[in-house]
């Protein structure tokens, strides 16, 4: 399937997957969050990807407010000692915010492939 024909809709699954933005079956990531350096399925060089910490901010205020307001709840309807606190909202903390993230950067990156975007450029205009 060529670029322009891509729906959005399989653009999102490719995201979700981790999988290549153009052809869907070459691994995105080397590692953990390291990207590979191109394709291996059909060449596509990962240089244009341009994340940054888009998907950190997303996760963090999502999982923030999840954090936040059952930790809330938990205090107003229960009171338990702050040990308790600690037990329970370290590993939800960690599981809400490192579950999600590599397939938050993934999913930018295919719609960041799928819209062309890049970054601004000024336009050189002749003199009238």
């Amino acid at each position: 399937m060529t670029d322009a024909a891509t729906p959005l809709s399989q653009t999102i699954l490719r995201g979700l997957a981790c999988k290549c933005p153009r052809c869907g079956q070459g691994k995105l990531f080397a590692g953990f969050l390291t990207l590979a350096p191109a394709c291996a399925r059909c060449g596509l060089d990962y240089a244009f990807i341009d994340s940054d910490d888009g998907p950190a901010i997303f996760i963090i205020m999502i999982a923030g407010a999840i954090v936040v307001f059952t930790a809330l709840i938990i205090e107003v309807k229960y009171q338990p000692p702050f040990w308790v606190h600690a037990a329970l909202w370290i590993p939800l903390i960690l599981a809400v915010t490192l579950w999600p993230l590599r397939a938050a950067k993934s999913l930018l990156i295919a719609l960041q492939f799928h819209h062309k975007a890049a970054e601004g450029r000024l336009i050189d205009r002749a003199p009238k």
